[in-house]
């Protein structure tokens, strides 16, 4: 008996030890289930072991709470060509499940829905067969349900119109058939509904009218007809009702027009799933329990299988060590809060200053433990560079954002690379169009509280000419901090110089006069033209960095990007600023960077709108400089210019670009003068 207490004591000290333990390793078999139903060739999962710890941060792709559960299993775009296990059930602290950009097959485990923390399930773009499990309508707290680009078949169960919680909804691109349920018209904080590119039919459901916070309704190519309500005009191009034919609305863009004689009223609607809308959850079935072990904290235990003599001195001894094992679990978690290993408490917290947009429930942990951790401190840190983090918890993104809203930053969505970064396009969750710059850590500033910064200033900027600063994340693990940017329609504006006549691409003069003086507001709003603004040198102005938004309108991009790049790297950009001849000719003989430096590059600018050209040579600036606007402006235009305006322009130009940076005059100078073009200009 001595000899089975000792064991005893010993296995319940080594428990306390390490409190870091997955409880009774239960979630550790449902891991090792998943891996090999994930990854059956065990080929990509290869960190996931049997006698390994998911807390440690040594499987991939899996992050834990604050009581070692897990939270998020993120493994997206990894080539997983399994199917998903029932055996996820078993980790019911799973807040986040991102598995989309696979290629995994079979059904979705009805199991799922006894997750009942999980607030994204991500399974899109994979060959996922079968039908939607009605169980998931018991998901109360899910946000983000992604199952487009997958086989599903079937019908939307009834029950999904019970996720009070959810704010997107992506069907699209299955085999999915009947109609389209009216409960979920119950959804209230639904913002974008994409069941595009399915088999549905009936009458189009008048509810979804109801749906106070929908921006996006997508339900093009399927087999609906009926009257789409006229509220729905509100959403403007967010919704698409293309292809089907039998589907008509009152000024809804997309639809044709209604003809009262022959097409359904909007009252004329199914009426199948009313008992659902009436009854709430009454409706949805239990969900099948999960054939699993009783979890080891739940308190329905099997009858003991001990003597009671055992069972007493285990009791006793139990009681003595309990003393111990506290002391040591404080200890270590003391410990490992101060080598920030768990999530800080606060970061859940919003600002009420918070864009809307950014309005999200953290998708799970590893958002704080990885997704914000950068080369830059966390909030709450006692240093430098903390004394930010407060203000820029308001624009952080997390890695899953960007890489949902870039298909898994796919070359489809690659917009232009150089050496240190790469830009793509990529859509939000709420449908709005934004430009993720990725940047090489190795290529940031390595002092934190200068990033942090550098950070602090590119998110301060706001004007009408400077591109908006939405958001950023960086992640320690990918090495790569994203920005994200607002999405300019129109393009570079270098891609409207060196063109042939080309009536999609040509400006025409009053395009180019108002592209200027939209520049030049936004030098001057950097350079400080507000009393309480500091001067900011952008240090790199040109057409490549001049972006075009959809009325036209000139957006100066990069401002303030050298506060976060290390030295090298700024240096190295600028190699390309000389051969396009923005460099002003002091930098060569100072090599510092001054407010007259981004004149002299505004200067440059200049001749290249007028003359369509991106390379200035000798001949086209003797030409300026002399007025001979025939050898010089854009022939494009066929001599549809002002020459009065022309020649302001050209005066002023020429200023700028003067070989002393003393004659150049100063932004606000530049200002003055263009407001003497006409403001149609």
């Amino acid at each position: 008996m001595n000899y089975f207490n000792l064991l005893l004591s010993l296995f319940l000290l080594n428990a306390f030890l390490k409190p870091e333990t997955v409880c009774g390793n239960a979630e550790l078999r449902a891991l090792m289930d998943l891996k090999t139903s994930l990854d059956p060739e065990g080929k990509i999962l290869t960190s996931w072991i049997s006698d390994g710890n998911p807390c440690s941060g040594s499987f991939e792709g899996v992050a834990c709470n604050d009581h070692w559960k897990v939270a998020n299993i993120s493994l997206q775009g990894k080539g997983l060509s399994g199917c998903l296990s029932p055996a996820v059930a078993e980790l019911k602290c799973l807040s986040g499940l991102y598995l989309h950009y696979n290629n995994l097959s079979g059904e979705i485990p009805s199991q799922i829905s006894n997750l009942n923390e999980l607030v994204d399930l991500y399974l899109d773009v994979n060959n996922l067969s079968g039908t939607i499990p009605s169980q998931i309508g018991n998901m109360a707290s899910l946000q983000v349900l992604q199952l487009g680009d997958n086989q599903l078949v079937g019908n939307i169960p009834t029950q999904m119109g019970s996720l009070k919680q959810l704010t997107t909804l992506a069907l699209q691109y299955n085999k999915l058939t009947g109609r389209i349920p009216l409960s979920l018209g119950n959804l209230e904080n639904l913002s974008r509904l994409n069941l595009s590119f399915n088999n549905f039919s009936g009458t189009f459901p008048a509810t979804l009218a109801n749906v106070s916070h929908l921006e996006v309704l997508d339900i093009q190519n399927n087999s609906l007809s009926g009257t789409v309500p006229s509220a729905l005009k509100r959403l403007g191009e967010g919704f698409q009702g293309a292809n089907n034919q039998g589907l008509c609305g009152v000024d809804i863009f997309t639809l044709r027009a209604c003809n009262n004689n022959s097409d359904l009223d909007a009252s004329d609607i199914d009426t199948s799933d009313q008992d659902h809308l009436k009854n709430g959850n009454s409706a949805t079935p239990r969900p099948e329990a999960a054939d699993f072990q009783m979890h080891c904290n739940q308190t329905h235990c099997s009858k003991s299988r001990f003597p009671l003599s055992v069972v007493t001195a285990a009791g006793v001894t139990i009681t003595a060590l309990t003393f111990i094992g506290v002391g040591l679990f404080t200890f270590v978690k003391y410990r490992r809060r101060k080598q920030k290993v768990t999530a800080n408490s606060s970061e859940g917290k919003l600002s009420p200053q918070q864009p809307k947009e950014l309005y999200r429930k953290s998708p799970s942990t590893l958002v704080n433990l990885e997704y914000y951790n950068g080369c830059y401190p966390m909030p709450g840190d006692q240093n430098a560079g903390g004394l930010y983090s407060e203000y820029l918890n308001q624009f952080r993104f997390n890695v899953d954002e960007v890489e949902s809203a870039t298909q898994y930053l796919s070359e489809a969505n690659l917009l232009c690379k150089s050496k240190f970064s790469a830009m793509y396009k990529g859509i939000l969750r709420d449908g709005s169009l934004v430009a993720i710059r990725s940047i090489n850590m190795t290529c940031c500033k390595t002092e934190e509280a200068e990033f942090v910064k550098g950070l602090s200033l590119l998110t301060s900027l706001g004007h009408e000419n400077v591109v908006k600063l939405r958001g950023f994340c960086c992640s320690s693990s990918r090495g790569e901090c994203y920005l994200i940017y607002d999405f300019a329609t129109m393009g570079y504006l270098s891609q409207y110089l060196d063109i042939e006549d080309r009536s999609d691409h040509l400006l025409d003069w009053s395009k180019r006069v108002s592209i200027i003086k939209g520049i030049a507001k936004g030098i001057g709003y950097l350079h400080g033209d507000e009393a309480s603004k500091p001067s900011i040198v952008h240090q790199n102005i040109s057409v490549e960095n001049v972006l075009l938004d959809k009325e036209f309108n000139p957006l100066i991009m990069d401002a303030g990007l050298p506060k976060l790049l290390a030295d090298d790297v700024v240096f190295s950009a600028l190699k390309v600023s000389a051969a396009m001849g923005y460099l002003a000719p002091e930098y060569i003989t100072t090599g510092r960077f001054t407010e007259k430096s981004d004149i002299y590059a505004f200067g440059v600018i200049v001749l290249q709108v007028l003359s369509g050209k991106t390379a200035i040579g000798g001949s086209i600036r003797t030409a300026f400089e002399s007025f001979r606007f025939d050898d010089c402006i854009d022939t494009n235009l066929k001599g549809r210019y002002s020459s009065s305006e022309a020649t302001t322009l050209t005066k002023l130009a020429v200023q700028c670009i003067h070989e002393s940076p003393d004659q150049r005059p100063s932004m606000v100078d530049v200002i003055q003068e263009l407001r003497v073009l006409p403001a149609n200009s």
